[in-house]
């Protein structure tokens, strides 16, 4: 590959980074927030190496030979023939290579959506850790009850005393359709530790109100769905809906978080 090219490959990719992790928050949709110090970081690097790779170059004569000046003669025999194939650079840049510009220029200018319902409804519901039923507090009075998808998923399916039953909920995410045949929709969230390539999915099915369009960003109000054991694993991870909101997305929303409220 030229050395223009990839100066400038260096350069469009820094400034992507920049533009994204300083001036946005669409960076969040790629890396958590505590990611940020090490993007711009990286984006200070790539500008950094870009330049210095355009000045290197530009330090050179037009042929890639350093810029000092004419020789003082021809040189003899195979010694002259071998500086003239070595003065010129018969290389081109490889097509695939062109490639590269791509992913730097949707930085700089249009970032890639964050995941939703087309990567949630491909992905199993993340199994919630396990936890002692000793470790569950009583839940607070107010109704509805403004809790994660996760807290919710445990009550559900570890919590043997049943605390939930008959509470009604208020939880937040973005709807996925549930698989044709199948009753309800999904309210569901994606977690990330990272960066989005190792995002997880936390689902809740609903029922009782028809789905809004996906990756709508809603509130549900409800009560759990009857369905298996409540406190056993054969519980469903559902809920009958008894209102359901319209709501703006989140800033950060590779998390789960609780709803709003006002």
């Amino acid at each position: 590959m030229k050395r223009w090219v990839k100066a400038g490959l260096l350069g469009l990719g820094g400034l992507g980074l920049l533009r994204t992790a300083l001036f946005t928050d669409e960076y969040l949709r790629y890396v958590k927030e505590g990611m940020r110090p090490l993007l711009i970081a990286s984006g200070v690097l790539l500008v950094a190496l870009g330049v210095a790779e355009a000045w290197s170059v530009s330090r050179r004569g037009p042929h890639g030979a350093p810029g000092h000046g004419h020789d003082d003669g021809h040189r003899h025999g195979s010694e002259g023939d071998r500086g003239s194939e070595e003065g010129h650079d018969h290389s081109g840049v490889p097509r695939v290579a062109w490639l590269l510009v791509l992913p730097a220029l949707s930085l700089l200018f249009h970032a890639p959506p964050a995941l939703g319902s087309y990567t949630a409804s491909r992905e199993p519901a993340r199994t919630v850790a396990v936890q002692d039923e000793d470790d569950f507090d009583p839940l607070p009075a107010t109704s509805p009850l403004p809790i994660t998808m996760t807290d919710f998923t445990q009550r559900v399916q570890q919590d043997r005393k049943r605390a939930i039953e008959g509470r009604a909920v208020l939880m937040s995410g973005f709807v996925t359709p549930a698989p044709d045949g199948e009753g309800g929709w999904y309210l569901t969230r994606i977690l990330v530790s990272c960066c989005a390539a190792d995002a997880t999915t936390l689902k809740v099915r609903v029922y009782g109100i028809a789905a809004p369009k996906a990756d709508t960003w809603v509130s549900v109000t409800g009560t759990w769905h009857a369905s298996g054991a409540l406190g056993t694993s054969s519980a469903a991870v559902a809920v009958d809906a008894r209102s359901v909101t319209k709501i703006g997305k989140p800033s950060n929303s590779y998390m789960d978080a609780l709803p709003l409220t006002s």
